[in-house]
């Protein structure tokens, strides 16, 4: 509750991210109930393609004559669920990782972070395109694994060396000397001084795991099947939707979803920052 006071509290005084942060929620409301009040089905009906705009259909039709707007809503939970997913597995591993070697240290810093070396050089581009190749899936779950396999190893770098110029600070020190549980000494003492790092990493790394996921429908990597916006650009494409204006709507619908998703989550990530830097916290 301490939480939501603090954000409430900022997010009144910083119109931008209170702006942004209710753009994000309407995003998370439609990849919630959007699917249960919107369908989209399979009928065809040429003499509705690529309708202009109007009360029935707010961004025209596509090819099949299908409204625009409800293939975004649809579409946004399997995009949503890929992010979040991607940038949860990213974020606990990374953090997780950087955390416990950099206050431990040792042979078992060494060792995880050699390891963590190789991921940082393994060419995450590549790879993706190699796994989701050989996979082969529209699983949100799967493609969200897909894509943070490398995500986490520059994170937890980074943590790690905060952890390290931490442990030497003297609440750490206290800590130690009242014998806390490692657990404690990671979840209770470091996490809390690198919670801004970690909000602000989280928002970004849900943009890029939809843009990389969309990225994957987009150029045919991942199967078309469903309804995403990576779907939705993959399909203008190739229904010649770059060589007649009567699809633009269809076209740059999904990439104007994406864009204001991602301007919403930067303006409000000013508003995380301020509810775990006590130096920019609201009083």
């Amino acid at each position: 509750m301490r939480f939501l006071s603090d954000l409430w509290r900022i997010l009144r005084h910083d119109k931008g991210a209170l702006i942004g942060g209710a753009i994000v929620l309407i995003y998370c409301l439609a990849a919630v109930f959007g699917p249960i009040f919107v369908e989209v089905g399979n009928e065809q009906d040429a003499s509705q393609a690529y309708l202009a705009p109007s009360l029935q259909h707010p961004l025209g039709t596509d090819a099949l004559g299908q409204g625009v707007l409800s293939q975004i809503i649809v579409g946004t939970r399997p995009i949503m669920i890929v992010g979040v997913l991607s940038a949860v597995v990213t974020v606990f591993v990374g953090v997780a990782i950087g955390l416990l070697t950099g206050y431990v240290g040792g042979v078992a810093d060494t060792v995880i972070m050699r390891i963590t070396d190789i991921f940082l050089t393994i060419p995450g581009l590549p790879l993706i395109i190699v796994l989701a190749s050989v996979i082969n899936t529209t699983n949100p779950v799967v493609l969200a694994l897909i894509l943070s396999i490398t995500a986490w190893a520059g994170l937890a770098r980074a943590i790690r060396s905060q952890a390290m110029s931490l442990r030497s600070r003297e609440f750490v020190e206290a800590a130690k000397l009242q014998g806390v549980s490692l657990s404690n000494m990671v979840g209770r003492q470091l996490l809390p001084n690198v919670g801004p790092y970690v909000a602000i990493h989280f928002l970004l790394a849900i943009t890029g795991a939809i843009y990389a996921s969309v990225g994957l429908f987009l150029l045919g990597i991942a199967p078309i099947s469903g309804n995403n916006w990576g779907i939705m650009i993959n399909l203008a494409m190739a229904q010649g939707a770059l060589y007649t204006t009567d699809s633009a709507f269809y076209l740059f619908s999904p990439m104007a979803a994406i864009v204001i998703l991602q301007v919403a989550f930067v303006f409000f990530s000013r508003a995380l920052d301020s509810v775990f830097n006590p130096r920019l916290r609201v009083q």
